[in-house]
Protein backbone atom coordinates (compact mmCIF):
# COMPACT_ATOMS: atom_id res chain seq x y z
CA UNK A 1 0.00 0.00 0.00
CA UNK A 2 1.36 3.72 -1.04
CA UNK A 3 0.52 6.19 1.40
CA UNK A 4 3.07 8.90 1.11
CA UNK A 5 4.93 9.95 -1.68
CA UNK A 6 8.78 11.93 -1.78
CA UNK A 7 8.69 13.64 -4.80
CA UNK A 8 12.46 14.86 -5.48
CA UNK A 9 11.88 18.27 -6.51
CA UNK A 10 10.19 21.38 -5.53
CA UNK A 11 7.10 22.24 -4.61
CA UNK A 12 4.60 23.08 -7.82
CA UNK A 13 3.98 26.42 -7.92
CA UNK A 14 0.34 26.20 -9.92
CA UNK A 15 -2.53 24.41 -8.18
CA UNK A 16 -3.24 22.21 -11.16
CA UNK A 17 0.09 19.80 -10.95
CA UNK A 18 -1.43 16.31 -11.47
CA UNK A 19 0.99 15.45 -8.17
CA UNK A 20 -2.18 17.12 -6.38
CA UNK A 21 -4.71 15.71 -8.54
CA UNK A 22 -2.84 12.40 -7.77
CA UNK A 23 -2.83 13.20 -3.90
CA UNK A 24 -6.55 14.08 -3.78
CA UNK A 25 -7.88 10.86 -6.12
CA UNK A 26 -5.61 8.26 -3.96
CA UNK A 27 -5.60 10.00 -0.32
CA UNK A 28 -1.95 9.81 -0.61
CA UNK A 29 0.27 12.10 0.81
CA UNK A 30 2.82 13.79 -1.61
CA UNK A 31 5.59 15.54 -0.19
CA UNK A 32 8.51 17.25 -2.37
CA UNK A 33 12.05 17.63 -1.44
CA UNK A 34 14.95 18.60 -3.41
CA UNK A 35 17.67 16.05 -3.34
CA UNK A 36 19.83 18.40 -5.02
CA UNK A 37 20.63 22.17 -5.00
CA UNK A 38 22.86 24.49 -7.10
CA UNK A 39 25.24 26.31 -4.83
CA UNK A 40 28.10 29.33 -6.24
CA UNK A 41 31.80 29.22 -6.17
CA UNK A 42 33.46 31.20 -3.84
CA UNK A 43 35.05 34.68 -4.95
CA UNK A 44 38.70 32.60 -4.35
CA UNK A 45 37.41 29.86 -6.24
CA UNK A 46 36.78 31.49 -9.71
CA UNK A 47 39.71 33.49 -8.89
CA UNK A 48 41.74 30.25 -9.32
CA UNK A 49 40.52 30.36 -13.10
CA UNK A 50 42.11 33.77 -13.91
CA UNK A 51 39.47 35.04 -15.55
CA UNK A 52 38.89 38.38 -16.27
CA UNK A 53 35.33 38.87 -17.26
CA UNK A 54 35.70 42.57 -17.97
CA UNK A 55 37.78 41.86 -21.02
CA UNK A 56 35.09 40.35 -22.18
CA UNK A 57 31.94 42.03 -24.34
CA UNK A 58 29.48 39.07 -24.38
CA UNK A 59 27.91 36.80 -22.00
CA UNK A 60 26.43 33.30 -23.34
CA UNK A 61 23.68 32.71 -20.92
CA UNK A 62 22.20 28.45 -21.27
CA UNK A 63 20.22 28.61 -18.14
CA UNK A 64 18.93 31.00 -15.46
CA UNK A 65 21.18 29.48 -12.44
CA UNK A 66 24.31 30.79 -15.23
CA UNK A 67 22.73 34.11 -14.88
CA UNK A 68 21.96 33.99 -11.33
CA UNK A 69 25.45 32.90 -10.23
CA UNK A 70 27.29 35.00 -12.98
CA UNK A 71 25.39 38.59 -11.57
CA UNK A 72 26.13 37.09 -8.02
CA UNK A 73 29.79 35.96 -8.41
CA UNK A 74 30.30 39.46 -10.35
CA UNK A 75 28.36 41.48 -6.68
CA UNK A 76 30.45 39.83 -4.28
CA UNK A 77 33.49 40.72 -6.45
CA UNK A 78 32.68 44.12 -7.08
CA UNK A 79 32.65 43.88 -10.57
CA UNK A 80 30.65 46.43 -12.09
CA UNK A 81 28.85 44.74 -15.45
CA UNK A 82 29.10 47.39 -18.23
CA UNK A 83 26.04 48.43 -20.02
CA UNK A 84 27.57 47.95 -23.26
CA UNK A 85 27.74 44.13 -22.36
CA UNK A 86 25.71 41.69 -25.03
CA UNK A 87 23.72 38.38 -23.45
CA UNK A 88 23.42 35.30 -25.86
CA UNK A 89 20.95 33.34 -24.28
CA UNK A 90 19.23 30.02 -25.46
CA UNK A 91 15.76 30.96 -24.95
CA UNK A 92 13.62 33.66 -24.87
CA UNK A 93 12.58 32.82 -20.97
CA UNK A 94 16.46 32.62 -20.03
CA UNK A 95 16.49 35.86 -22.03
CA UNK A 96 13.64 37.21 -19.97
CA UNK A 97 14.55 36.31 -16.55
CA UNK A 98 18.11 38.99 -17.12
CA UNK A 99 15.73 42.01 -16.16
CA UNK A 100 15.96 40.54 -12.52
CA UNK A 101 19.70 41.85 -13.03
CA UNK A 102 19.79 44.67 -15.49
CA UNK A 103 17.66 46.88 -17.43
CA UNK A 104 16.29 44.64 -20.54
CA UNK A 105 17.19 46.12 -23.87
CA UNK A 106 16.31 44.22 -26.70
CA UNK A 107 19.73 45.62 -28.38
CA UNK A 108 21.80 43.83 -26.27
CA UNK A 109 19.79 40.63 -25.87
CA UNK A 110 19.70 37.92 -28.26
CA UNK A 111 17.91 34.81 -27.79
CA UNK A 112 16.94 31.59 -29.92
CA UNK A 113 13.32 30.04 -30.46
CA UNK A 114 14.21 26.19 -30.35
CA UNK A 115 16.16 26.01 -27.12
CA UNK A 116 19.69 24.58 -28.93
CA UNK A 117 22.65 27.03 -29.63
CA UNK A 118 22.68 26.02 -33.00
CA UNK A 119 19.81 28.72 -33.12
CA UNK A 120 21.40 30.94 -31.83
CA UNK A 121 24.69 30.95 -33.56
CA UNK A 122 23.29 32.93 -36.39
CA UNK A 123 23.04 35.90 -33.94
CA UNK A 124 26.66 35.16 -33.00
CA UNK A 125 28.59 35.19 -36.29
CA UNK A 126 26.91 38.60 -36.82
CA UNK A 127 28.52 39.71 -34.26
CA UNK A 128 31.28 37.84 -34.33
CA UNK A 129 33.92 40.38 -33.11
CA UNK A 130 32.26 39.94 -29.59
CA UNK A 131 34.68 38.25 -26.44
CA UNK A 132 32.30 35.60 -25.47
CA UNK A 133 32.69 34.66 -21.69
CA UNK A 134 30.64 31.45 -21.25
CA UNK A 135 29.49 30.59 -17.13
CA UNK A 136 28.37 26.80 -16.35
CA UNK A 137 27.98 24.24 -13.78
CA UNK A 138 31.22 22.00 -12.71
CA UNK A 139 29.91 19.15 -14.41
CA UNK A 140 28.22 20.85 -18.14
CA UNK A 141 28.81 19.24 -21.51
CA UNK A 142 31.33 20.57 -24.26
CA UNK A 143 28.30 21.46 -26.63
CA UNK A 144 28.86 26.01 -26.49
CA UNK A 145 32.70 25.28 -26.34
CA UNK A 146 32.72 23.16 -29.69
CA UNK A 147 30.25 25.13 -31.72
CA UNK A 148 31.96 28.40 -30.91
CA UNK A 149 35.62 26.56 -31.69
CA UNK A 150 34.32 25.66 -34.93
CA UNK A 151 33.36 28.94 -35.93
CA UNK A 152 35.99 30.73 -34.50
CA UNK A 153 34.43 33.17 -32.01
CA UNK A 154 36.61 33.88 -29.11
CA UNK A 155 35.75 32.85 -25.76
CA UNK A 156 36.44 31.94 -22.63
CA UNK A 157 34.89 28.79 -20.48
CA UNK A 158 34.28 29.64 -16.32
CA UNK A 159 33.08 27.56 -13.89
CA UNK A 160 30.96 29.62 -12.14
CA UNK A 161 28.25 27.10 -10.09
CA UNK A 162 27.76 23.59 -9.13
CA UNK A 163 25.25 21.09 -8.38
CA UNK A 164 25.69 19.58 -4.31
CA UNK A 165 23.51 16.84 -2.36
CA UNK A 166 20.41 19.06 -0.36
CA UNK A 167 21.32 16.42 2.41
CA UNK A 168 19.10 15.28 5.09
CA UNK A 169 19.28 16.23 8.87
CA UNK A 170 19.05 13.71 11.63
CA UNK A 171 15.82 15.29 12.55
CA UNK A 172 13.88 14.30 9.07
CA UNK A 173 12.09 11.33 9.09
CA UNK A 174 12.45 9.56 6.22
CA UNK A 175 9.51 7.67 5.98
CA UNK A 176 7.86 6.87 2.53
CA UNK A 177 6.68 4.39 0.72
CA UNK A 178 7.93 5.59 -2.78
CA UNK A 179 10.80 7.72 -3.83
CA UNK A 180 10.45 9.01 -7.27
CA UNK A 181 14.28 10.75 -8.68
CA UNK A 182 14.50 12.40 -11.49
CA UNK A 183 18.57 12.59 -12.43
CA UNK A 184 21.87 10.93 -11.97
CA UNK A 185 22.58 13.41 -9.13
CA UNK A 186 19.46 12.69 -7.17
CA UNK A 187 20.10 8.91 -7.51
CA UNK A 188 23.86 10.07 -5.80
CA UNK A 189 22.36 11.97 -3.15
CA UNK A 190 20.01 9.39 -2.34
CA UNK A 191 22.87 6.68 -1.85
CA UNK A 192 24.96 9.39 0.09
CA UNK A 193 22.47 10.47 2.55
CA UNK A 194 21.51 6.50 3.15
CA UNK A 195 24.32 4.32 2.55
CA UNK A 196 22.54 1.45 3.52
CA UNK A 197 18.66 2.21 2.32
CA UNK A 198 16.30 -0.38 2.89
CA UNK A 199 14.03 -1.17 0.05
CA UNK A 200 12.32 -4.11 1.61
CA UNK A 201 9.24 -1.68 2.18
CA UNK A 202 10.34 1.14 -0.26
CA UNK A 203 9.57 1.29 -3.85
CA UNK A 204 11.42 3.74 -6.25
CA UNK A 205 10.28 5.37 -9.58
CA UNK A 206 12.96 7.25 -12.05
CA UNK A 207 12.64 9.22 -14.65
CA UNK A 208 14.20 9.35 -17.93
CA UNK A 209 17.03 6.44 -19.15
CA UNK A 210 20.14 8.02 -17.42
CA UNK A 211 18.56 8.46 -13.60
CA UNK A 212 17.01 5.06 -14.34
CA UNK A 213 20.65 3.26 -15.10
CA UNK A 214 21.98 5.50 -12.26
CA UNK A 215 19.73 3.57 -10.04
CA UNK A 216 20.55 0.22 -11.19
CA UNK A 217 24.35 1.06 -11.09
CA UNK A 218 24.12 2.17 -7.51
CA UNK A 219 22.26 -1.22 -7.24
CA UNK A 220 18.74 0.10 -6.60
CA UNK A 221 15.58 -1.93 -6.77
CA UNK A 222 13.99 -0.31 -9.49
CA UNK A 223 9.74 -0.46 -9.32
CA UNK A 224 8.66 2.12 -11.80
CA UNK A 225 10.23 3.98 -14.68
CA UNK A 226 9.36 6.50 -16.88
CA UNK A 227 8.75 8.07 -19.55
CA UNK A 228 6.67 5.15 -21.05
CA UNK A 229 4.85 4.89 -24.63
CA UNK A 230 1.92 4.46 -22.85
CA UNK A 231 2.79 6.90 -19.62
CA UNK A 232 5.01 9.69 -21.65
CA UNK A 233 5.31 11.86 -18.05
CA UNK A 234 5.93 10.88 -14.38
CA UNK A 235 2.51 12.08 -13.21
CA UNK A 236 0.36 9.78 -15.34
CA UNK A 237 3.30 6.82 -14.65
CA UNK A 238 2.82 7.61 -11.01
CA UNK A 239 -1.19 7.60 -10.79
CA UNK A 240 -1.70 4.24 -12.68
CA UNK A 241 1.49 2.94 -10.50
CA UNK A 242 -0.51 3.73 -7.34
CA UNK A 243 -3.78 2.70 -8.54
CA UNK A 244 -2.49 -0.98 -9.05
CA UNK A 245 -0.31 -1.00 -5.99
CA UNK A 246 -3.70 -0.19 -4.25
CA UNK A 247 -5.61 -1.54 -5.73
CA UNK A 248 -8.41 1.31 -7.14
CA UNK A 249 -9.63 1.15 -10.61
Amino acid sequence: MIKKVLVSQPQPTSEKSPYFDIARKFGVEIVFRPFIKVESLTPKEFRKQKIDILSHTAVVFTSRHAIDHFFGLCKEMRIAIPETMKYFCITETVALYIQKYVQYRKRKIFFGATGKMDDVLPAMLKHNTERFFVPHSEVHNEEVAQLMEENNLQHTEGVMYRTVSNDFSAKEKFDYDMVVLFSPSGVNALTKNFPKLDQTNLRLATFGPATAQAAKDAGLRLDLEAPTERYPSMTAALSAYIASVNGEK
